[in-house]
């Protein structure tokens, strides 16, 4: 609790340096025009004032059932791009107190037998529930033959998974949207008439991750 408490009072502390937002304030802006163009998703969407978030857009799981803000910027800086993240911790932290209080009792797993192992305890007694176990890792479950796309609004912006089925246990195609790569091509956009110097600015602010980018 201590180290929590000194991290956020450093960050505050940052917040109002002046050698801070004199490298932050004005520095690499983005449109909201270019960030649509670009397909950009996330805080480097949403600095530019675009309340584009699939948690409130397009609800998935239990976010229709909780109260949050989306947070949005106005110029798309580098300082927007800071601040909406820091925002988005308190925004995170209310939406797990409200998960909580609301979270039932009970079983956690679903119990359908077809896509769920048996409890570990009666694989030790039961020689039809290890074949079960096993056959459910082995072979996996089947599923009807088609495609899907599904997103979430990942701390990058939209991750979204796109899968097609022949109808067998396994995907016969599967693409994975990454952020990071999308927003990785905004850098040259956000690089115009800076300097040196600014690169490590931009590059934190959009925020990739390097794995996701180069797979």
């Amino acid at each position: 609790m201590i180290v929590l408490l000194l991290g956020v009072a450093v960050v505050f502390h940052l917040t109002g340096q002046p050698i801070f937002r004199q490298r932050m304030i004005g520095v690499a802006p983005i449109s909201a025009e270019e960030a649509l163009a670009l397909g950009v998703t996330g805080p480097l969407l949403r600095s530019t004032g675009v309340a584009w978030d699939l948690r409130r857009t397009m609800p998935y799981l239990a976010y229709d059932k909780v109260d949050f803000d989306v947070i949005v910027g106005t110029y798309g800086d580098n300082f927007d791009r800071y601040a909406i993240r820091l925002n988005e911790i308190r925004e995170s932290i209310r939406i797990v107190r409200q998960c909580l209080e609301m979270m039932p009792s009970g079983d956690y797993r679903s119990q359908d037998p077809k896509v769920t192992p048996p409890p570990r305890a009666r694989i030790n007694e039961s020689m039809e529930a290890l074949i079960h176990h096993f056959k459910l890792f082995t072979e996996g479950f089947h599923v009807p033959a088609g495609e899907v796309y599904s997103a979430v609004e990942s701390p990058r912006g939209e991750l979204g998974c796109y899968i097609v089925s022949d109808g067998g246990p396994k995907p016969y195609r599967i693409h994975v949207r990454a952020p990071s790569f999308v927003n990785l091509q905004a850098v040259p956009l956000l690089m115009r008439g800076g300097s040196v110097s600014d690169t490590i600015t931009v590059i934190s602010t959009v925020d990739p991750v390097m794995g996701e980018v180069d797979r």
